[in-house]
């Protein structure tokens, strides 16, 4: 019986090996200086794989620059739908008996490079093994296993299942990765998934108001908020919100929203090929010298300078 680590480790290899198994989807994202990712779908062919995590640790003393920590996961379980699912009628209505759906095996993957672990070394409650990990001083490379928390199940979940496309699409998946890196630096350091320190998150209503305006954040990438509108929006206090949302998702919510904005920049300007003029412009900035400000200080680089980096 071909295993889940199996899987893995025949789709993370080269494209000739892939013929083992039937490819129905690939997405691939390799902007410099961003997460790296490949989401690939498979159609399920057996019986019996179990789903699994894996965590790559490449260090390269001599040579800094190839280091980095890759993410690997294989989830079975979920559909495919061969038409988009916006279009399906089925999907729209929730269907259980879509001839148009195939059941898949998924292998996704995502590389982080130092200059972007750099951004979360602050906001991850490290343990001694997390705080080596993302500061690249753990002397020894290393791939291991790692417990697929119920966390993680629902992120990976929202990655294989949402309906969004192009722009949208891209801010809805860095989103996630960052989910994704913080809970699995968790999961390797053991730490218990349900301890909150905030108390009102025992609340399951509270954790959805939460996680609700992360989303109106989200959805509002150039309509810079307030914290008084989104406490407003997602119908929470305002402490509540600043507490509960740094509880949740290892950052402020300013933090949160200028990393998104910003990785969504390099998108616009690396993937879709628009100005600097017309980026700093549809993320909301009042002059281009403002974002490109904050775009160095997020990056390292100018606007201009990421297309030849």
């Amino acid at each position: 019986m071909t295993t889940g680590i199996e899987i893995l480790e025949i789709a993370c290899k080269q494209p000739l090996m892939q013929e083992q198994l039937q490819l129905l989807q690939e997405k691939e994202q390799l902007i410099p200086g961003s997460v790296q990712y490949n989401i690939r779908r498979y159609k399920k062919t057996m019986e019996g794989i179990e789903d699994v995590a894996m965590m790559v640790y490449n260090y390269l003393p001599p040579s800094p620059k190839e280091n980095y920590l890759e993410l690997r996961f294989c989830i079975t379980g979920n559909t495919y739908c061969r038409q988009k699912n916006t279009e399906c009628y089925n999907c729209k209505m929730q269907s259980a008996n879509c001839e148009e759906k195939i059941e898949t095996t998924n292998v996704v993957s995502f590389k982080f490079t130092p200059a972007h672990l750099s951004q979360f070394v602050k906001k991850i409650k490290h343990s001694s093994f997390s705080n080596d990990i993302l500061n690249f001083q753990h002397t020894t490379s290393f791939s291991r296993t790692m417990p697929l928390c119920g966390r993680t199940r629902v992120v990976l979940d929202a990655l294989l299942n949402h309906t969004y496309s192009d722009t949208l699409e891209n801010i809805f998946i860095n989103a996630q990765t960052q989910m994704l890196l913080l809970y699995s630096m968790d999961c390797m350091a053991g730490s218990d998934e349900n301890t909150f320190t905030c108390k009102f998150l025992a609340n399951e209503a509270d954790r959805e108001k939460i996680s609700l305006a992360r989303e109106i954040l989200l959805q509002h990438i150039s309509e810079p908020l307030t914290i008084r509108e989104l406490s407003r929006k997602a119908a929470i206090n305002e402490c509540y919100l600043k507490k509960g949302f740094k509880e949740m998702y290892g950052t402020t919510i300013f933090d949160f929203f200028q990393s998104q904005r910003m990785e969504h920049a390099k998108y616009l300007l690396y993937e879709k090929g628009l100005s600097v003029t017309d980026v700093s412009s549809l993320l909301g900035y009042s002059s281009i010298s403002h974002f490109s400000t904050a775009f160095k200080k997020h990056t390292g680089l100018k606007p201009c300078e990421l297309l030849f980096h």
